[in-house]
């Protein structure tokens, strides 16, 4: 019995360690007006934020960031969510991100990691990759791909954390 007690007591422990949430690394990309932002400062009032790692190049990147847009204002009402999409559009590329947006009307705040580094540092390898950050800067939810219908999991989440 004291075996099965120090094993279910390890068990947890372990599992409590891996629990933890972890918070937004701090790198320095620039938004389209070419100001520097430090995402590890990205904040919302204590509110939820979604950042959404995308590209020109990618349709589903684009697909996703469009059907949330539909959605954006109805959450918004909701939970104050604020969404992020962050390019990493390269140097060949990045031109290209500003005239998308301005075809779109994406009403999100748009950062540039043309060198991948907030990429590399939240474990993005392919895109479309969103995170889900709760009101304290941890995240909470990460999703990689799309699959139409993949908002709707994403605004199950997000109701669990809203303040």
């Amino acid at each position: 019995m004291k075996k099965f007690l120090a094993i279910a007591i390890l068990f947890f422990s372990i599992a409590s360690i891996s629990a933890q949430v972890a918070k937004l690394p701090s790198t320095q990309l620039k938004d389209l007006e070419g100001n520097t932002i430090d995402t590890g400062q990205l904040s919302n009032d204590g509110k939820p934020i979604i950042i959404s790692f995308w590209a020109t190049w990618c349709s589903p990147c684009k697909k996703e960031l469009n059907n949330y847009a539909e959605l954006y204002a109805d959450w918004q009402k909701e939970t104050g969510v604020k969404i992020i999409a962050v390019s990493i559009d390269d140097q060949r590329s990045v031109s290209r991100v500003a005239p998308y947006i301005n075809s779109v009307s994406w009403d999100y705040q748009i950062l540039l990691d043309a060198n991948k580094q907030f990429a590399q540092a939240m474990g993005v390898n392919n895109v479309p990759h969103t995170f889900l950050v709760d009101g304290k800067g941890n995240i909470v939810w990460q999703h990689n791909n799309y699959a139409e219908g993949d908002e709707e999991e994403l605004y199950k989440e997000l109701l669990k954390i809203k303040s």
